[in-house]
């Protein structure tokens, strides 16, 4: 396995690991998981600024629903489904989407109350063949940053250049250029008619357009219930990885009887457009890890500085420089145990972006002397440092 790829970089630097009995199901290790929690955190500060409330729906949910919704008739291949001990007929959710209706269907919704922005960080479980499960690029449990927006057909060219404007913000902030796009449109087996799909793909397709976007067109690669726009990146390898979609769908709020009450006081069905930026976070983290060859920005490091005494003598200041970093919201490491240089070569093979060393001259002083990842050096006093790195903790959650 190349010591580039994620399956490798993901298990030498204790990030996470998959093991054989548990095929396509990822055990995430802390220091994985602290990269996980960042991205989480980012993601979610962008979306409740931008009006989003966040919701937590089951992973379980009776068949029913998902015959409902369409999704069984479709996916049932790829679910897990099982018979409940009351006898009841089950199935782990594969996505969020009929579920973020069911919130939207509590209560009578008002015309006034559109857009209607949820966003979940929707566990999923699919049952995927064996043989294309792929490290975390592809696994049978995974969390999206799922978003569904239900709003009036005049809302969505608006919707769509919000999420447009958000995920090229995100991108840019991960490090990587302008995504490629395209236009998927109505495939061989889908739910409704040929008019509605003509709506559907007309709309979506110009308001791609107003955001200046001009995507290939992938005839037949939509989803069942409506058209989307597909975004893909472009790693350090020239590798693409489709990631982030937005989707315009005319056809689930119907088939769930999602609907709001207009002035003359008649119903109509929202339009419900499904989004993510991210798509998979597993899979996120593993095109972060082989783009920037392990070397995570400082940001997004699971460890961001980590500090280490000489000898025994500068054990309690060490402590004290730790705890400094750890209050300033640093993500910081005590390597107390081995050899200097041992401890030093550790720091790099877990890709920890600043050492902080500290010896008799460091504690006299109160100060530290710092190494970091691009070979600079330098002895800061212990508040100067600490600055010196919260400065550079990430990109701010702004507005979009």
């Amino acid at each position: 396995m190349d010591d580039l790829d994620h399956r490798s970089l993901g298990p030498r630097m204790g990030l996470f690991h998959l093991q054989e009995d548990a095929p396509g199901m990822p055990f995430w290790h802390p220091r994985g998981h602290a990269v996980y929690r960042v991205l989480e955190d980012y993601i979610r500060s962008r979306m409740r600024r931008l009006g989003y409330g966040e919701v937590r729906t089951p992973q379980l949910m009776p068949r029913s629903l998902w015959e409902a919704s369409g999704h069984w008739e479709k996916f049932r291949e790829a679910m897990f489904a099982f018979e409940a001990s009351d006898g009841r007929a089950m199935a782990l959710k594969p996505m969020s989407c009929p579920c973020h209706v069911q919130i939207f269907n509590r209560g009578v919704r008002s015309w006034r109350e559109l857009p209607v922005r949820f966003a979940e960080f929707g566990a999923c479980h699919r049952d995927e063949p064996s043989g294309s499960m792929h490290g975390l690029m592809r696994t049978r449990a995974f969390e999206q940053d799922d978003a569904h927006v239900f709003c009036s057909e005049d809302q969505v060219a608006g919707e769509v250049a919000r999420f447009v404007r958000l995920l090229k913000s995100v991108y840019a902030d991960l490090g990587f250029p302008e995504p490629a796009v395209a236009l998927s449109l109505r495939p061989a087996v889908r739910a409704g008619d040929d008019a509605l799909w003509d709506r559907a793909e007309g709309m979506l397709a110009e308001a791609a357009a107003a955001c200046g976007l001009e995507p290939e067109i992938l005839p037949g690669e939509g989803a069942f219930y409506g058209p989307k726009l597909e975004f893909s990146l472009r790693d350090l390898l020239g590798r693409s990885w489709q990631m982030g979609t937005v989707q315009l769908d005319f056809v689930l709020p119907g088939k769930l009887g999602a609907s709001y009450v207009m002035p003359d006081g008649s119903r109509r069905e929202p339009v419900m457009i499904h989004h993510a930026v991210f798509g998979s976070l597993g899979r996120l983290v593993a095109v972060l890890l082989e783009h920037h060859g392990g070397r995570l920005p400082f940001w997004l490091s699971s460890e961001q500085v980590a500090v280490m005494p000489i000898g025994a003598g500068q054990a309690a200041y060490a402590s004290e420089v730790a705890d400094a970093f750890l209050d300033a919201g640093l993500r910081a490491v005590l390597l107390e145990d081995g050899s200097l240089p041992r401890r030093i070569v550790e720091a790099g093979e877990r890709a920890i972006p600043a050492v902080a060393v500290v010896g008799g001259r460091e504690a006299a002083s109160r100060c530290v002397s710092m190494r970091e990842r691009d070979g600079s050096q330098s002895v800061l006093p212990l508040g100067d440092a600490v600055s010196r790195l919260a400065s550079r903790d990430g990109p701010s959650p702004v507005a979009s």
